[in-house]
């Protein structure tokens, strides 16, 4: 299952940590997890690249982090807010593979 945390402070999405596997197919087969990472590349790169934020971004083996600094762009929350709802669709749509929590700080 992918565990998909999202820390919220002040009313905004201000970081993510997603790990695991979704288990819905065979490995490079599995629909869900292949949704999962475009998203959150697509996320990741959108902030990094295309807004310029130095947003503290870690991708280990099974994980991937990523923590928003202060006062950034507006447009970067934007982001933060359509990975969280894609997410809770995909787990709608791919039941029992992903799980999503957001936690106030």
């Amino acid at each position: 299952m992918i565990q998909a945390n999202f820390t919220k402070t002040g009313g905004k999405l201000t970081a993510f940590s997603l790990r695991g596997h979704a288990g819905y197919d065979e490995f490079g087969r599995d629909i869900a997890c292949a949704s999962v990472t475009s998203a959150v590349q697509l996320t990741a790169n959108a902030i990094t690249e295309v807004l310029k934020v130095r947003a503290e971004v870690q991708a280990l083996d099974n994980q991937i982090r990523l923590k928003l600094p202060k006062n950034c762009p507006q447009e970067a929350f934007a982001f933060m807010d359509a990975l969280l709802l894609h997410l809770e669709i995909l787990a709608e749509d791919f039941e029992g593979t992903i799980k999503v929590k957001v936690s106030e700080v």
